[in-house]
């Protein structure tokens, strides 16, 4: 399986009702999402590394082929130079390992902060990196990364050091009305999109508009590169945020229902299948 498709977060409680039936405990909030979507961008590890017991939870509730793809804390990629925190960063990715085959990339979100005049550094944290144990994942945010000379050189970096780019998408967030929903989201960077994969492998994070519509463009864009990148064998893994996140579940599935309505060879979406519930009575 070359693909995979979900959202940030498995424990939202707004999606009770939608994604998950009425009733739905917390706890069981993993073991369904994991049975609707294939993969995860696990905020959660951002803000908190959890324990052993909580990781062995996550691989026993989930599915085989299902895949956790985290990110490296905060106190690892935020608190200034990488290199002295390469030990932090060995030991997170070593307590993750119980998740087994249910591991998947990691990523480091770099912070704005976070300039190419510190490329030494961030070539010593690469370097440190054990490929063996998890793919890695690399998000620049700071707008000289994406300017020459940096851009290039920051591209062969990662070709060299077989480190995967996560490609960030805002447009849709900055397109259209200033809706005040959107301005949380909108602390997000408006930056270029780079459509390029410096490894076998991909993430991408599709930050959608609450409106469908003012998503469908891009969309349709990103239809096109993915079906160029699978029959190239690269390995993508797609990410929906949204400023309301009840609406980011129903974004992702018409996504990959876009993928399949354009003959794109992806797996079928496992929320697809799910026997669904009876409609509502009508009012006629």
């Amino acid at each position: 399986m070359n693909f995979f498709i979900g959202c940030a977060v498995w424990a939202y409680k707004g999606w009770v009702g939608e994604l998950y039936p009425q009733g739905t405990r917390t706890a069981e909030f993993l073991s369904l999402y994991s049975r609707r979507f294939t993969t995860v961008e696990g905020n959660t590890t951002f803000y908190a590394i959890p324990n052993q017991e909580t990781v062995t939870r996550w691989r026993t509730e989930t599915p085989a082929g299902f895949e956790f793809c985290l990110k490296l804390p905060r106190i690892i990629t935020h608190e200034g130079l990488l290199q002295p925190q390469i030990p932090a960063a060995l030991k997170f990715l070593e307590g993750m390992q119980v998740l087994g085959e249910r591991l998947g990339p990691i990523f480091a979100q770099l912070p704005p902060s976070y300039a190419p005049t510190l490329m030494t550094d961030l070539v010593s944290f690469l370097e440190a990196w054990p490929h063996s144990l998890a793919p890695l994942a690399l998000e620049v945010r700071h707008r000289d990364w994406f300017t020459e000379p940096h851009a290039s050189n920051l591209t062969a970096l990662l070709e060299k050091l077989n480190v995967g780019r996560v490609l960030l998408d805002s447009r849709p967030i900055y397109t259209g009305d200033d809706d005040p929903q959107l301005q949380s989201e909108r602390r997000k960077p408006k930056l270029p999109v780079q459509f390029s994969v410096t490894a076998p492998f991909t993430l991408i994070r599709f930050i959608s508009h609450p409106n469908l519509a003012v998503n469908q463009p891009f969309m349709e864009e990103w239809v096109t590169q993915i079906q160029q990148w699978l029959q190239a064998g690269v390995r993508i893994y797609f990410f929906v945020h949204c400023p309301i996140e009840e609406r980011s579940p129903n974004t992702a599935r018409h996504f990959q229902n876009l993928l399949e309505q354009h003959g794109v060879a992806v797996p079928p979406l496992p929320w697809n299948h799910l026997e669904q519930p009876p409609n509502q009575l009508s009012l006629w």
